[in-house]
């Protein structure tokens, strides 16, 4: 009688952690769960978008964690699709690998998306972790459609455009009945801000959610009319615009 043949077991996978980073400076007491530090204690590889910054998040929580012994690999907008296959690797071998983005939670609005499609290809567990949004923050303090909604990132910087893409925006927030998100890059704020306040009808409303979970945060509501008597000054502060058309 043949003796049945053992097959070699085979290895098993990583899995790959989307863990959050904070949004303000010193917040990490408040918005860093003990299930994200356990999981960046014990996880040796890294993909992020800043080595640097990275390094002084995981310092900062003060974790015991020996950053000569964790290996970092840069994932950032200027990745290339075709470096991923390369950065998944580890998975493939049995290693967790984290995802850390510069600020928030990986994979939205975040290239921590492209390892993460990667990932289901290749039948690797995502796990993400819970942890400060900036968008879904914002959005729950706005006061308007959780059950519709829509996150448009950076809208066109030319004015002629933007002015028509923020009409496109409101007319379809009041089609759709849908609070439509959008940001722009901090020293430009305060420009986007008054491009929205004249291109759109008054009776629209406005959220402005700055520096969220900071001491300094504030999540306002408010209509265009009501903002054209404000005066605010988002220059250089991470803020989140939101706007719904009723």
């Amino acid at each position: 009688m043949n003796k049945p043949v053992n097959k070699p077991s085979k290895m098993p996978q990583g899995k790959l952690f989307l863990i959050p980073n904070v949004l303000a400076e010193n917040t990490a007491d408040d918005v860093i769960t003990p299930q994200v530090r356990e999981v960046i204690k014990n996880t040796k590889i890294f993909l992020v978008e800043n080595m640097r910054t990275t390094r002084r998040y995981i310092s900062s929580l003060k974790l015991g964690v020996n950053l000569e012994e964790v290996h970092m690999e840069i994932l950032d907008k200027n990745t290339p699709p075709e470096a991923i296959n390369r950065l998944i690797q580890p998975l493939l071998k049995g290693a967790d690998v984290g995802i850390i983005s510069e600020a928030g939670c990986p994979g939205i609005a975040d290239p921590g998306a492209l390892a993460v499609a990667h990932a289901h290809s290749r039948g690797i567990q995502v796990v993400p972790l819970s942890g400060p949004s900036s968008m879904f923050m914002a959005l729950m303090g706005s006061g308007f459609s959780g059950q519709s909604f829509a996150f448009h990132g950076y809208i066109p910087i030319d004015k002629k455009e933007r002015a028509q893409e923020l009409r496109k925006l409101e007319a379809e927030s009041l089609r759709e009945k849908r609070a439509q998100i959008f940001m722009e890059t901090p020293f430009r704020n305060n420009q986007l801000l008054q491009d929205v306040i004249q291109s759109l009808t008054p009776q629209t409303k406005l959220c402005i959610a700055k520096n969220i979970t900071a001491k300094d945060e504030l999540i306002q509501t408010k209509t265009i009319q009501e903002w054209k008597k404000s005066k605010i000054d988002l220059h250089k502060i991470p803020t989140v615009f939101i706007i719904q058309s009723f």
